[in-house]
């Protein structure tokens, strides 16, 4: 017996969970399989009442409970843009331990949102230059800047530029240029490849005057992203410091509907056996 399950990163703030759920809901719905919305970490300190009463459960104990009841196979399909340590690390390692229980239990991980080994699949960046677009209404020629969270990770970082890249090439004849940025990063030398931080070059003579539309590359609101969120704050700053800078900021790639072709994707390459992020065989499989 098979589960499928949609999984993120997790946040205390109850809009990202809703948006999960919503989205699994729209997937079962495109697909026919039943898709149920879970996190890594975070939701389940939720209160049941900012989520239409339904308490969140985290992956650890969903998982569990799931083997308890016979399930055979987890199916995860990473609500990621990349191979973050999350899914790396911390996803096989805390089902490892589900398994230790449940020997039967097989896991298999899907592919995130971009695969830059694959053949170019340009519905992501489509996705992205709509919601430019979006704000671009009354505006000649803003600059644009995709600004992600920062990663520790070269590998997720690499997805960031090479979107951007993309993004730069649709947008070619409505910007005046497209760039990137990190919304923070991690101290130390070794984690300079996030750089240029937001906050830099917002306040940088090129970047300080005029009009820039921040494409925003988080899936949900929560902390950083959305309404009240960090980059808002760094925006509002910076438009402070520089009274000719206006910033506009684009709706989160999660709350575009035309994510669900993306998922539905990577939901049927994973139940076709292509290939997967990682695969966790049951305990006493052979190899």
């Amino acid at each position: 017996m098979r589960k499928i399950l949609l999984v993120d990163n997790g946040s205390l703030r109850p809009q990202a969970t809703l948006n999960l759920r919503r989205l699994a809901h729209a997937l079962s719905q495109a697909t026919g399989e039943a898709v149920e919305a879970t996190s890594l970490l975070h939701s389940n300190k939720i209160s049941p009442e900012k989520l239409d009463g339904h308490k969140a459960v985290t992956l650890g104990p969903l998982a569990e409970r799931e083997a308890a009841r016979g399930v055979t196979e987890l199916l995860i399909l990473p609500f990621f843009f990349g191979p973050s340590q999350a899914l790396t690390h911390y996803l096989p390692e805390r089902l490892s331990e589900v398994q230790a229980s449940y020997p039967q239990l097989g896991v298999k991980v899907a592919l995130p949102l971009v695969d830059s080994q694959a053949p170019v699949d340009l519905r992501l960046v489509q996705l992205l230059a709509e919601n430019v677009r979006e704000r671009m209404a009354g505006l000649s020629q803003p600059k644009v800047v995709l600004v992600d969270h920062g990663s520790p990770l070269p590998e997720v970082t690499a997805v960031r530029n090479y979107l951007a890249g993309q993004l730069s090439v649709l947008l070619a004849d409505e910007a005046s240029c497209v760039t990137f940025a990190s919304m923070e990063r991690r101290q130390g030398d070794a984690y300079r490849f996030n750089e240029p931080l937001l906050v830099d070059l917002l306040a940088s003579p090129p970047m300080a005057h005029g009009d820039v539309i921040l494409s925003m590359l988080f899936l949900s609101p929560g902390r950083h992203a959305g309404e009240g969120g960090d980059i808002a704050e760094i925006c509002e700053q910076a438009m402070t410091r520089s009274p000719d800078l206006r910033v506009t900021i684009t709706r989160l790639v999660g709350e575009n509907d035309a994510i669900v072709d993306i998922l539905v994707t990577r939901l049927q390459q994973a139940l076709a056996g292509e290939p997967l992020l990682a695969e966790l065989a049951p305990f006493g499989a052979s190899s």
